[in-house]
């Protein structure tokens, strides 16, 4: 069992995030042992709160992406709460912030006025669009860095609209880009002292997620463009998904040996050397063939479980396409821990993501709570500022603070 120290223990966060890309980053830095102090704007805090599912009026996305955090909630229009802000900065490693560019500026904490007020702070901005260039003042989204990547365009079918991923890829991979970034920074402090501001956007991120289609279309002048093609890789074959009898299956065997393997699961060796399949560019050319070829031995097998044991036997690359809650059954996930159970003080016992990085001396899954809105007021402005109780209350009654109830 791992018993050594969190790693993050003594670092100090300022997280002025909200929704997923921002929270991702502080909550990884809290799993990791960090104090994060989240900044919530009175008088409704991260707007994330108010998103599915929602149980008992508290919301089980909220509890997800901020477990482990405190929340300090103010009206930061009040100038009192901007001097508080300004009080607290000094006492951070780190902030991080993911409004659209200019607003942490106009609230009064743009990076010059921060690294006045602490030279070595690493403040992390993310954002959509980043924060210069044509479209960098534009709302934005996770899906909206999609479109503008290049990458939406590839999803769905060949003659259909693009279809939308239903899950958050692109802000939870631009929230770990984020901690890297700041993970950077601080070893760069370490060794020099030295502070500095760094970002990342979701655009940044969605268009390194170009691992193929950017340089073919560059190196190719044009001549080899890539476009979406359904349930099959566009630039690969076999790289699809097949009907199998209970559930669809992805195959991955483009590179020739694997092709090999397949043919031979498939009790075809021949196929191999085929001319119409020999080469992967072979296989692009007559792909309607050979998938036609591999779904009609699907069709012939008697089972599902028949059809694994033969790609298992070959060591094909597969999978059956799990639904969500087929995943979150999966004895893989379970025992490794991928699937996690929490509790929520509301909310009880349910289940989310496990994080997703293992370090051998340092246990993974601490106990972190999700805080209620303005929860930590006190303590933040007691144990940072020194704040009696009387000026609290004072600020309290001034609307300067603010508390909920979930």
């Amino acid at each position: 069992m791992p018993t050594g120290k969190p790693m993050l223990e003594g670092y100090k966060v300022l997280d002025f995030t909200q929704v997923l890309a921002g929270p991702t980053t502080s909550r990884y830095m809290a799993e990791l042992g960090a104090e994060v102090v989240k900044v919530e704007i009175a008088p409704s805090g991260d707007i994330s709160r108010q998103v599915p599912y929602i149980h008992d009026g508290r919301s089980g996305y909220y509890v997800q992406q901020n477990r482990g955090k405190k929340s300090l909630c103010l009206d930061v229009k009040h100038p009192a709460a901007v001097a508080i802000l300004k009080e607290l900065i000094p006492k951070f490693d780190v902030l991080i912030e993911n409004f659209a560019p200019g607003v942490i500026g106009r609230m009064g904490f743009s990076y010059e006025v921060v690294k006045e007020l602490n030279p070595k702070i690493i403040m992390c901005s993310i954002s959509t669009f980043g924060q210069k260039g044509p479209l960098a003042t534009r709302p934005g989204y996770d899906f909206i860095g999609s479109a503008y990547s290049g990458v939406l365009s590839m999803i769905g079918e060949p003659e259909g609209l693009p279809v939308l991923p239903q899950v958050g890829v692109g802000d939870i991979s631009t929230g770990v880009h984020g901690l890297a970034a700041i993970l950077a920074a601080l070893l760069h402090r370490e060794r020099t002292g030295e502070g500095q501001f760094v970002e990342t956007s979701l655009l940044d991120c969605y268009f390194s997620y170009n691992d193929m289609t950017v340089h073919m279309t560059s190196l190719s002048r044009g001549a080899r463009l890539a476009r979406r093609s359904g349930s099959h890789h566009f630039g690969m074959a076999p790289l699809g998904v097949f009907q199998g009898k209970s559930c669809p299956i992805l195959i991955i065997a483009g590179i020739q040996h694997q092709f090999a393997y397949l043919c031979q699961a498939m009790g075809k060796p021949e196929l191999s050397d085929d001319p119409r399949f020999r080469t992967n560019a072979d296989r692009m050319a007559n792909l309607e063939e050979l998938t036609g070829i591999i779904q009609r031995w699907f069709d012939s097998m008697p089972s599902d479980d028949e059809i694994f044991r033969l790609l298992d036997e070959y060591r094909v690359p597969y999978a059956p396409v799990l639904n969500v809650e087929q995943a979150m059954a999966h004895p893989h996930l379970r025992e490794n821990e991928i699937v996690r159970t929490v509790r929520d003080r509301f909310l009880g016992e349910f289940e989310v993501p496990g994080f997703p990085l293992r370090f051998s001396q340092y246990q993974r899954h601490p106990a972190l709570e999700a805080p209620i809105l303005g929860e930590h007021n006190r303590i933040v402005l007691s144990e940072y500022l020194g704040y009696a109780p009387e000026r609290i209350d004072a600020l309290e009654r001034e609307g300067v603070l603010y508390r909920g109830a979930r």
